[in-house]
């Protein structure tokens, strides 16, 4: 089968091979023929080494499709369920998840040392333990969540990571309210959702902050009321009622845009971090200010709640017309051109591209 590998963490382009295998399926496991897969900025950053990844690795973690087969003991999901990939499930029985925390898990990050594809003679990792720019890949059957027929494969595919976690963000972790003002400093894939999110949630003031100008103009489609360059934001924020938004959503991962974005939001308002970052990379707050301000500083991992309820709430919000999927895609491209993706979403053309596999 074909499926686009790094070979080495730095390499800034992936090949595009036709003799990779899917390996490790059995019990408890099922194979899934991938259909769609969308290019996430996380893939970027596990192949620069941001995030942490052994290579060589087929990247990619959003993607949806189809079961082709399932292992021995495999109950909940069946051949021919239409899924998408979900790349950290938990386990259901750790403290995190007994305590409704379930975003938290790293049960599964024990997976990340066995390899899901093999090339020739050597071992070829999944991000993330799954690997979606690939036809086909084989992962556990907690790493897979059935949805309905009607879904696109390709917004499905979005809903795996970018619209979650975006969308999460504001419903689950910062639980905007009504009438509040909102930042969102980043109007990439999980930015956009964010601004949905916000949208639904019913803020009156949205504002997107992007140094991309056809970024900012896009933002204004899904629900921003107003976007702006990176070096305003400090005067604009000053001139919103209270001195500063009640939310401020940072969904870049570096640690200058969450100092941006805390001084942007008001006192007393909150400051949610949605980027993932290097863990080198340090923010720094003085005590005074953390006492005196009281700005609750919220990180938001993969939706900040029970991802199946997430997914579940994406896809009813889709079809009642008010999260909008299909905007979001402004790009697709055949597995062959997987680089011309990387490439536009460097340069901040593309907000979400969509890498379809038959």
């Amino acid at each position: 089968m074909r499926a686009a590998i790094l070979h080495e963490i730095g390499q800034d382009t992936l090949e595009v091979r036709d003799d990779v295998e899917a390996v490790g399926f059995g019990p408890g496991k099922v194979r899934v023929r991938l259909r769609a897969a969308g290019l996430c900025h996380s893939d970027l950053s596990a192949m620069s080494g941001v995030l942490p990844q052994p290579a060589p690795f087929v990247p990619g973690h959003e993607g949806a499709g189809d079961v082709i087969e399932t292992g021995e003991g495999v109950t909940g999901v069946a051949v021919g369920d239409r899924v998408v990939l979900c790349w950290m499930p938990p386990c259901g029985s750790c403290p995190h998840c007994l305590r409704g925390q379930t975003q938290l898990c790293v049960a599964s990050l024990r997976r990340l040392g066995s390899a899901g594809f093999r090339q020739g003679g050597t071992e070829v990792f999944g991000f993330y333990s799954t690997g979606t720019f690939a036809e086909e890949l084989v992962v556990p059957a907690d790493s897979v969540i059935v949805l309905p027929a009607d879904l696109p494969y390709e917004l499905a595919a979005l809903i795996g990571c970018g619209v979650t976690t975006g969308l999460g963000a504001a419903v689950n972790t910062a639980r905007v309210e009504p009438g509040s003002s909102v930042a969102v400093i980043g109007a990439g894939g999980v930015g956009i959702a964010a601004v949905q999110g916000a949208r639904i949630c019913g803020a009156a003031r949205i504002t997107v902050v992007d140094p991309v100008e056809s970024r900012r103009k896009r933002a204004l489609g899904f629900g921003a009321t107003d976007a702006i360059g990176p070096e305003e934001l400090r005067a604009t924020a000053k001139g919103v009622s209270g001195g500063g938004y009640d939310y401020v959503f940072e969904a870049v991962g570096r640690s200058a845009t969450v100092r941006a974005a805390y001084d942007a939001a008001r006192r007393g308002g909150a400051v949610v971090v949605i980027g993932a970052g290097a863990q080198e990379d340090l923010v720094q707050f003085s005590m005074g200010e953390l006492f005196f301000n009281e700005k609750r500083l919220l990180p938001s991992m993969y939706g900040g709640g029970d991802i199946r309820r997430t997914t579940a709430r994406a896809i009813e919000l889709w079809r009642a017309g008010r999260l909008d999927l299909a905007g979001m895609i402004t790009h697709r491209v055949e597995l062959a051109g997987v680089n011309e993706a990387i490439a536009q979403m460097r340069s901040g053309e593309a907000l979400r591209t969509v890498i379809t596999l038959g």
